[in-house]
């Protein structure tokens, strides 16, 4: 899956036209739990590592507020978190909606401050679990901020979701499909463009009953899975039955079949085109930070702009975020929030999410 990513040249990309900010949402009543978007140019892209290497020293960004740290996220009790469970005849522990109405990507999403600024960015670290000293350092180094997708096959992945919730990470599972370019997980079977769709929904429920406590999953690359309605459409009505969210990595601006089905089954969604670790080089990941910052805070306030950008577990990564997130922690324009901060919620979305009020108060 990582090395398709990587073999993208990718561009920057704005933000929707009219979506549904599931950021501000937070700040919401039920009444006005929406606030919609206008298009705005596109961004500039990111400068791959050769370009980034030789690139003038850049200017100092005048922008990043992080929100307290108290907004962290709900507490549910443990009879509550349980009501999310499904245990199944084969003893597989699956996400589902409550009794009450929680849906998962909702209950277990990081919260924050909703009177921040509406400019907004995010970082997602994929892959995580492939090395255990790598995740380790992501989850205890990281700013809390940042949001991990897990490996389903990774070892004791549950009590490593746990941990990475106590550093305040959110926690999203990375969807294994077929992709010769990609990795393999011992253990772990690809859902396949080939396979039959009682197949593809089984290693689906196989994969979800890996991990808990997590928003939802991630699709790492685009391709038939993704493109075909007839493949995806099953895949999607399990995802939202279940009361999850659904990321997507891809350098189309096109909406996917994915997409749409997200759209017409109520599920949160978001994407991203932004590899910022694309041909690690020099410096090139803090210079392809600061552009991330930079195309944020320069949008017209009455459309404010939002995208997040998606690393490797690499060991320079974790560093290049960690001295950026120093040299920037006491600017206050834009906000560094959790992926669930750049979600889509549209209307089907949001008459789900009023069956449990609770879920649209901050």
């Amino acid at each position: 899956m990582a090395a398709r990513l990587w073999s993208i040249r990718v561009r920057w990309r704005p933000a929707r036209g009219l979506v549904l900010a599931w950021g501000l949402v937070l700040g919401l009543t039920a009444g006005s739990a929406a606030i919609v978007f206008g298009l705005v140019r596109e961004p500039p892209r990111v400068a791959p590592a050769a370009e980034a290497a030789s690139a003038p020293a850049r200017p100092r960004i005048g922008s990043l507020k992080l929100p307290p740290r108290p907004t962290d996220f709900r507490r549910l009790s443990s009879a509550e978190r349980e009501a999310m469970v499904e245990t199944t005849a084969d003893g597989l522990r699956l996400p589902k909606i409550s009794p009450s109405g929680w849906m998962p990507w909702i209950a277990y999403s990081r919260r924050y401050a909703p009177e921040g600024p509406a400019a907004r960015v995010g970082l997602l670290v994929i892959n995580v679990g492939a090395d255990e000293t790598l995740m380790q350092r992501a989850i205890d180094e990281l700013p809390g901020e940042v949001s991990l997708a897990f490996l389903p096959g990774t070892a004791d992945l549950v009590r490593w979701m746990g941990r990475a919730r106590e550093h305040g990470h959110e926690s999203y599972l990375m969807l294994p499909v077929e992709d010769p370019a990609g990795t393999v997980e011992r253990g772990i079977r690809p859902i396949e463009a080939a396979a039959e769709m009682v197949e593809n929904v089984r290693r689906l429920r196989a994969v979800l009953a890996r991990g808990e406590g997590y928003v939802g999953v991630v699709m790492p690359a685009p391709g038939p899975i993704s493109q075909q309605d007839a493949i995806a459409r099953p895949l999607m009505k399990e995802i939202a039955d279940r009361g999850l969210a659904l990321i997507e990595i891809t350098p189309s601006s096109a909406a996917s079949a994915m997409y749409q089905l997200t759209v017409e089954l109520g599920v949160g969604y978001a994407r991203s085109s932004t590899v910022l670790d694309y041909k690690l080089a020099g410096q090139g990941i803090g210079i392809n930070l600061n552009r991330l910052l930079e195309w944020t805070s320069e949008g017209p306030a009455e459309r404010p702009r939002h995208d997040f950008g998606v690393l490797q577990p690499d060991p320079r990564s974790i560093d290049a975020i960690v001295a950026w997130r120093k040299r920037v922690a006491g600017q206050n324009a834009v906000a560094l929030v959790p992926i669930i901060g750049h979600f889509e919620c549209r209307d089907a979305c949001m008459s789900r999410m009023r069956t449990q009020p609770a879920q649209l108060r901050p």
